[in-house]
């Protein structure tokens, strides 16, 4: 059977997702699990996503750890579907981005994936995104082109949102080999930190938190008036824009406002930026289909409804395709493309000079 693993460790550092799946015509999830993140392996590599003291020792010291769990994560997987290193043709490893900074030439994925080949026995294709970097792309978003590959036999037009830490589209036509797609701007990443610094939670459970403050329009409005927001795609984003310290400076004019306030106009930042991006570049779309963890957040689903009138607004889990491991699955999906040699960036979503292999070896 052609398995493939894919390991995802996103924005949101809330752990680490590994999908296994079988890859013929269809790609198949045939097993999961996901791995919490420590609190200390994510303490250091949230501190890596800005400068500091010593970052190489550090950088070096965080993959491994991060590559030694993993390892144990895929053994663990392994066991559960009586499966062994041989039976597995590839693993697709993301890494944990620390920075991404595709206009200065850059982005930056750590995860030690010769340890990793080392520890499991099994090929790793990792670095998928500097190729598209080096061709002048932005990186990201690099899901489309699977997201094209799961539904783009949908009838009609159709739009793929993930929610993740950061927010990304997709947007398909039945008929068309065209995928268009770019982030649209935070997704969990600015909520998650505003309730975990006041509430002590890892996140606003399916909004609930949000929906028992009112939207702060002024708030909302000087948020939306940076520059990100004005540029259409293809762009990418991440944590060197949107983090606590950019949101503490947009409060600096608004002395009064409450706790709850703040998160409910989070919440509505990303519906707003997530429907705008539909709106503004595919409005007769007649679906929207969200996945990631924003899928889950019943108030974030509710304010894209009210948003995109006359938009069938669903999680991907009612399609049949799992919403938290769409992306894991992807970075299966992707060393399968790099072992076939199918290039599989996307020039119209992340800008680069044309379709590119992504990824590199590294033999168990």
């Amino acid at each position: 059977m052609p398995f493939y693993i894919g390991v995802m460790s996103g924005t949101s550092l809330d752990g680490i997702d590994i999908a296994l799946i079988e890859q013929n015509t269809d790609t198949k999830l045939c097993g999961k699990l996901f791995l919490p993140m420590p609190g200390e392996l994510r303490q250091q590599l949230l501190t890596l996503c800005s400068p500091g003291d010593n970052e190489i020792q550090r950088s070096a010291l965080a993959e491994a750890c991060w590559a030694n769990l993993v390892a144990e994560g895929i053994q663990q997987l392994l066991r559960q579907q009586q499966l062994s290193a041989s039976d597995i043709h590839a693993i697709g490893s993301h890494g944990q981005t620390i920075r991404h900074e595709p206009a200065l030439g850059f982005t930056v994925q750590i995860g030690n994936p010769a340890l990793l080949a080392e520890l499991t026995g099994i090929d790793v294709i990792a670095d998928f995104r500097r190729r598209d970097v080096a061709a002048g792309g932005q990186g990201a978003p690099l899901v489309p082109a699977f997201h094209q590959a799961l539904f783009g036999n949908r009838p009609g037009k159709l739009a793929v949102l993930n929610v993740g830490g950061f927010s990304n589209i997709t947007l398909l036509e039945h008929g068309s080999t065209e995928v268009r797609g770019f982030d649209c701007g935070p997704g969990n990443v600015l909520m998650d930190a505003w309730i975990q610094l006041h509430r002590h939670q890892p996140y606003d459970d399916n909004g609930s938190w949000a929906s028992s403050g009112q939207i702060h329009q002024g708030l909302l409005a000087k948020m939306l008036s940076i520059p990100y927001f004005q540029v259409q795609g293809p762009k990418s984003t991440g944590r060197e824009l949107f983090n606590l310290d950019w949101l503490n400076h947009q409060l600096q004019d608004f002395d009064a406002i409450t706790a709850e306030d703040v998160q409910a106009t989070l919440l509505e930042l990303t519906a707003h930026c997530c429907s705008q991006a539909l709106l503004s570049t595919q409005p007769d779309s007649e679906r929207l289909i969200v996945c990631g963890g924003g899928a889950h957040n019943g108030q974030l689903l509710a304010r894209l409804r009210q948003q995109l009138p006359g938009v069938t607004v669903a999680s991907s889990d009612d399609l049949g395709a799992p919403a938290d491991w769409i992306e894991a699955m992807a970075f299966a999906w992707l060393a399968h493309c790099f072992l076939q040699r199918i290039p599989a960036n996307r020039p119209s979503v992340t800008g680069a000079a044309g379709l590119r292999v992504l990824g590199a070896l590294y033999p168990a």
